[in-house]
């Protein structure tokens, strides 16, 4: 069995080689790959056959989703009606470990008739694809982790070499984490990102109360909103405290006909800003024993309040 670990750790070793020969190979080609994509009118059309065809697919969707406007074409279709995909305004990326790829040559036909870019991104510069290309991407020819030359190196540095180019225009365009979000709205990511904003009860929905209203206006207010806890405000509308029910029951003793607000609050409560992620009030909600949290702009006026479980609800955890 040792000596499979072995092997396994050797194949992880030699696609190790083969981007770290990546990172020596980028060069001025590539800025002008950032610079013709950043500008572009139309979309990116990205293509490959087989193992190539599968990355080409990934770099068109993390393309897609960091705000650049790709589409994956395969090329077996492509001859059979789809190279009306490719419009004027277009790019092509084609994606070819040896750059022959007999399925490739319509579509790179299609491109020189309508004189479209076509950025080549290949391991063979003696290749018909290298030579045909307006941006020529020659990715290292390292050996493939197997003797019997199954695509391994060569898909692994093909998608390292996508995913620098997407990350690497997601910085220069400057696109943001709510750019992210709002491309991500369900699943895992959506959830992740999900800013407390989003989730947090607003206006009439806030339980408040000044500090020196009487005991029975504010479990009229904590009744009414149904959060079991009144936020309190001075006469300026500044948060100050909050009552829970813990409060009530930890000053059972004093005489509730006679006692204001301010003598059941606890000062200097936990606050957050409405851009706190909404897993990073979770957390801190799990941290500190509590259920609600208020949320205060600049000034220390609250605008808003979350339960627990409204991120609950919302799939956080």
């Amino acid at each position: 069995m040792s000596g499979l670990i072995k092997f396994a750790k050797n194949v992880i070793s030699s696609e190790i080689d083969g981007l770290d020969a990546l990172i020596e190979s980028i060069d001025e080609s590539f800025l002008q790959v950032i610079s013709v994509v950043e500008n572009i009118a139309g979309k990116v059309v990205l293509s490959g056959m087989g193992k190539s065809g599968y990355i080409a697919q990934k770099i068109a969707a993390t393309l897609s989703s960091t705000g650049t406007h790709a589409v994956f074409l395969h090329p077996a279709e492509a001859s059979h009606g789809d190279l009306g995909i490719i419009s004027k305004n277009d790019i092509v990326i084609l994606l070819s470990n040896s750059g022959e790829t007999q399925e490739l040559n319509a579509i790179i036909n299609h491109c020189k008739r309508l004189n479209i870019k076509i950025i080549g991104v290949t391991r063979n510069q003696n290749s018909l694809l290298y030579e045909v290309s307006d941006i020529k991407i020659l990715i290292p020819n390292t050996p493939e982790a197997t003797n019997i030359g199954v695509p391994t190196t060569s898909t692994t540095t093909m998608l390292a070499w996508g995913d620098a180019l997407a990350v690497t225009l997601l910085h220069k365009k400057g696109f943001s984490e709510e750019d992210f979000r709002a491309l991500h709205p369900g699943g895992n990511i959506g959830v992740q990102l999900m800013k407390i904003k989003d989730l947090m009860h607003k206006g009439e929905d806030i339980p408040l109360i000044k500090a020196d209203s009487s005991f029975s206006e504010m479990i009229l207010e904590i009744t009414r909103k149904s959060f079991g806890c009144v936020g309190v405000i001075d006469d300026y509308g500044i948060f100050i405290g909050i009552v829970t029910d813990g409060d009530l029951r930890r000053n059972i003793e004093l005489d509730f006909k006679k006692s204001i607000v301010l003598d059941f609050m606890t000062q200097n409560p936990l606050t957050i800003d409405q851009d706190v992620l909404a897993i990073q009030a979770f957390n801190l909600m799990n941290d500190n024993g509590i259920t609600n949290l208020f949320i205060v702009d600049d000034n220390k006026k609250p605008i808003g309040i979350v339960h627990i479980h409204d991120l609950i609800r919302a799939g956080i955890s």
